[in-house]
């Protein structure tokens, strides 16, 4: 499903980064652009908000419209490799990881986390995400996300406290190693470490994923074809009790990396480089 205009400055910025080699830099066009001073504002209205009653009838009502909205996404698609997730404890919860490619692309982890593992998801999301407006902006601010910043005392002292609560609980966080939404890009990046540090840190797993996408031979609009998506669930990661937070999270993404660039070279039966080419846009109705 394609959400937004036309996709075609987003194709030539991802095209541009691909020449440059810088696999995780932003390509949407148009997101918001905060000071320090809004950052905080925002941040600090979010978990204000999330004390209140209004927040519980909000978060009800927005994640009832992701589940009606999201049905027919969810039932169309396909999942193979849940022999992974035998024998995984999630007492104290799990991270999950995916390659980011879509505003929808999460009700890919849904099928996996909340229709497989019965359990329930929680999302990473970039903080300039709460600036959002209209239906995009409740899903951000209202259907159980966890903000993100670069600020280090933000980190500390809210943002691994706010994740350790909901991993306590028995929940799943996602977060995004790739950092940045590449519009239908097939290939999986490069892990940046964050998410293998909190894992690390924590002491939780993290549950490996990759979607693979195939065109269909229908519109989606004038520029895109539809597109079929598979999730694949790789090897569940651990972090090393003998090795130290750092070591661990460099080793850990590492792996990531490497499972997911195997499952996009059996998915698509070649192997993985950085050659830009429109075939890696899926879907794209290249003119």
């Amino acid at each position: 499903m394609i959400i937004g205009g036309s996709k075609k400055e987003v194709i030539a910025n991802i095209k541009k980064n691909i020449e440059n080699k810088e696999y995780n830099k932003k390509v949407e066009v148009n997101d918001a652009v905060l000071t320090d001073e809004q950052i905080d504002e925002y941040l600090n209205k979010f978990y204000k908000q999330k004390k209140s009653f209004t927040y519980k009838i909000k978060n009800k009502a927005v994640m009832k419209g992701i589940y009606n909205t999201g049905k027919d996404i969810i039932d169309n698609i396909k999942v193979v490799g849940q022999e992974n997730l035998a024998n995984i404890s999630l007492s104290k919860g799990a991270i999950i990881t995916c390659n980011h490619f879509n505003p929808l692309d999460s009700y890919n982890v849904r099928k996996v986390v909340e229709g497989i593992l019965k359990k329930k998801l929680y999302i990473v999301i970039e903080e300039t995400n709460l600036a959002m407006t209209g239906e995009l902006g409740l899903i951000m601010n209202y259907a159980n996300t966890i903000p993100i910043t670069k600020k280090p005392n933000y980190i500390l002292k809210t943002f691994i406290p706010e994740i350790k609560k909901v991993l306590d609980e028995g929940n799943i966080v996602l977060i995004y190693p790739e950092e940045e939404m590449w519009f239908n890009y097939r290939k999986p990046r490069p892990c940046k470490r964050g998410a293998y540090q909190f894992a690390s840190e924590l002491k939780v797993p993290v549950i490996s994923l990759f979607v693979q996408m195939d065109d269909l031979d229908t519109n989606d609009n004038d520029e895109f074809l539809n597109v079929e998506q598979t999730v694949h669930i790789l090897k569940t990661i651990y972090p090393d009790e003998n090795k130290s937070i750092r070591e661990n999270s460099i080793a850990m993404a590492e792996q990531d990396y490497n499972q997911k660039k195997t499952a996009y070279e059996k998915a698509y039966g070649k192997k993985l480089t950085y050659d830009f080419s429109y075939q890696d846009i899926a879907g794209y109705i290249a003119n």
